[in-house]
C-alpha cells in the first residue's frame, strides 16, 4: 500500500468509502494527515472504522479549514446537480480531488521518472488496460495495474526502476483530477455515455480530453480516431505540439500511427509502414473492437520501446478479461465463451461480430431496446436459447430468424447448446457457445459475475454429464 505524504498535519474530508474511498483514507491517515471521513452507507461506515479511519458525519460537520475534500468518483461533482458536500467545500474555498489526483502526487514524489500510463474510453479500456499490464509482465518489467479496473490506485506497490503503473481512470475520475499527467494517455473512443452524470455528450468528451491537457514534451499521447469526438481530441492534441501523437484505427490505413486492417497490424510511426504482426488468430482478442485495444496497447509497448515481436508473443498469452468474452472451454471441437458483461444490446454486438456459427443464450431482466439492434447479426446464429424474463420479447423479435428455444433458465439452456453445438462439431462446423445476454441478470443471479461464473460451472458439468452419456462418442 502506498502513503498519501502530502497532507502530513492537515486536515482532510474524505467522503465516500467504498473500495477506492477506504483504500484513499487509509493511505492518507499512513501518511500523516488528519482525516475525517464519511459514507452514507453504514456498512462503509463500520469497515472504515475498523481499518483505524476517523468516523464523523461530514453532512453536519464544517468544511472550513479543511486542506482538501477528497471524494468517492461515484458522488455528483457537477450534474444532475452537484452533492451538497461538493458545493459547500466550494463555497468554503476547498480544493475537491480524487484518489487518482493524490496518488500521481504522490507516485511523483517518490520518483520523478516513474513511468504512469493512463487508459481511458467509453469501451475497452478495462481489456486494454489489463492487456498492457500483461504485456509489460511479459517484457521483463513490472506493471501495477489498477484503477478503475478494480484495483484502487492506493492499493498499488511503490515505484522501482522498472515499475510501469497502468491506471484505467473513468470520466469521474478525470473529473477530480486536474493536474493528471499521465507520460503514455490512451484515449480509445468516446460513444454517448454518462450524459446524466456530464450533462451533455461534449460535457464528456471534454472531460475525457483532460487526459492530455497536462503533457509535456517527451509524453506520448494515443488516440483512437475511428469515431467523430475522439478524431476530433486528436486534431486537438495535434494542435498543442507538446507530447508525441500516436493516432490509432481499426478502419482506415494511417499515414503516420498505427492500424489494423482485416486484422493485420500496420505500424506507420516511424513514417513507413510495417506490417507488424497478424491478430486474426488471437481467440481472446477476438473482434474488431479488440484489434482497436490490440493496436493501442501495442502503441503504448513501442513507446516503452519494446520489440514487436515480443509484443505480439505478449498478446498471443494474454488470458482475458472474466466475463468478458471469456473463453472458458474449447473441447468437442466446440468454443465456449463467456461474455455475461454484456448487459445491453450493444455490448452483446461485439461478441456477435467476432464469432459465426453461433449457438447464443442470450435473456435476463431487458433492457431498453430488446435486441432489435442486433438484426444485422442474426444471420451468424445457428440457434438462440433464451432465458429469463426477456425470453417471450426475444423470440418474438428472432422468429423470422432463426430458431429460437425458450429454455427458462442458465442450466437448461447450457446444457441444450452443448448437446446441439457438439453435434455441430461432428458435422464438421466450428460451432461457438456464447453467453452475451443483451440483459441484466437481476431475475436469476446477483451481478452478471455471478451469472458468468454459473456459465462457466454449468459448460463443465454438462461436458461431462455429455461424455459420460456417451453422446459424444
Amino acid at each position: 500500500m502506498l502513503a498519501a505524504r502530502a497532507y502530513k498535519d492537515r486536515k482532510v474530508a474524505v467522503f465516500g468509502l467504498g473500495a477506492s474511498g477506504l483504500a484513499t483514507a487509509r493511505a492518507l491517515v499512513a501518511g500523516g494527515a488528519d482525516v475525517l471521513a464519511w459514507d452514507d452507507g453504514e456498512l462503509q461506515r463500520t469497515a472504515a472504522a475498523e481499518a483505524g479511519i476517523p468516523i464523523c458525519d461530514l453532512n453536519s460537520t464544517s468544511l472550513e479549514g479543511m486542506a482538501a475534500l477528497v471524494l468517492a468518483p461515484g458522488v455528483p461533482l457537477t450534474h444532475p446537480e452537484p452533492h451538497e458536500i461538493v458545493k459547500r467545500a466550494q463555497s468554503a474555498g476547498v480544493p475537491i480531488l480524487g484518489d487518482v489526483e493524490l496518488f500521481q502526487n504522490e507516485i511523483r514524489s517518490l520518483n520523478p521518472d516513474a513511468c504512469i500510463v493512463a487508459i481511458t474510453g467509453t469501451n475497452g479500456k478495462s481489456t486494454t488496460t489489463a492487456l498492457i499490464g500483461h504485456m509489460i509482465n511479459a517484457n521483463g518489467h513490472r506493471a501495477e495495474v489498477g484503477g478503475n479496473i478494480g484495483k484502487p490506485v492506493f492499493d498499488l506497490g511503490t515505484p522501482r526502476s522498472d515499475t510501469v503503473y497502468v491506471v484505467e481512470v473513468s470520466s469521474y475520475q478525470i473529473d477530480l483530477a486536474p493536474t493528471l499527467r499521465p507520460n503514455i494517455a490512451v484515449l480509445l473512443n468516446i460513444t454517448p455515455d454518462h450524459i446524466d452524470r456530464h450533462g451533455t455528450l461534449a460535457r464528456y468528451a471534454a472531460v475525457k480530453a483532460r487526459l492530455f491537457q497536462h503533457q509535456l514534451e517527451g509524453d506520448t499521447a494515443i488516440v483512437g480516431i475511428d469515431d467523430v469526438l475522439s478524431s476530433e481530441i486528436c486534431t486537438s492534441v495535434c494542435g498543442r505540439k507538446t507530447a508525441t501523437l500516436v493516432p490509432v484505427s481499426v478502419k482506415k490505413s494511417l499515414g503516420r500511427g498505427v492500424c489494423v486492417l482485416d486484422g493485420i497490424l500496420y505500424d506507420s510511426q516511424s513514417g513507413k509502414t510495417d506490417r507488424s504482426g497478424d491478430l486474426k488468430g488471437l481467440k481472446t482478442l477476438a473482434g474488431t473492437h479488440n484489434w482497436q485495444n490490440a493496436a493501442a496497447a501495442y502503441a503504448v509497448g513501442r513507446t516503452l520501446e519494446f520489440a514487436p515481436d515480443r509484443i505480439f508473443a505478449s498478446f498471443r498469452t494474454f488470458p482475458g478479461l472474466a466475463h468478458r468474452m471469456e473463453i472458458v472451454a474449447e473441447e468437442a471441437g466446440v468454443l465456449f465463451v463467456n461474455d455475461s458483461k454484456a448487459t445491453n444490446a450493444e455490448a452483446a454486438a461485439k461478441a456477435l461480430d467476432a464469432y459465426d456459427d453461433i449457438f447464443w443464450i442470450a435473456g435476463g431482466v431487458p433492457k431498453a431496446g430488446g435486441i432489435e439492434p442486433l438484426a444485422s447479426w442474426f444471420p451468424k446464429l445457428a440457434r438462440a436459447y433464451l432465458i429469463g424474463e426477456a425470453a417471450p420479447a426475444f423470440s418474438k423479435t428472432l422468429s423470422t430468424h432463426v430458431e429460437a428455444v425458450d429454455a427458462k433458465r442458465l442450466d437448461a439452456a447450457v446444457a441444450a447448446a452443448v448437446q446441439a453445438a457438439v453435434q455441430a462439431a461432428q458435422e464438421g462446423r466450428r460451432p461457438v457457445v456464447l453467453l452475451s445476454p443483451a440483459c441484466a441478470s437481476f431475475d436469476q443471479f446477483k451481478n452478471f459475475e455471478a451469472r458468468g461464473d454459473a456459465f462457466r460451472d454449468m459448460v463443465g458439468a454438462a461436458l461431462k454429464a455429455f461424455k459420460v452419456g456417451g453422446a459424444a462418442a
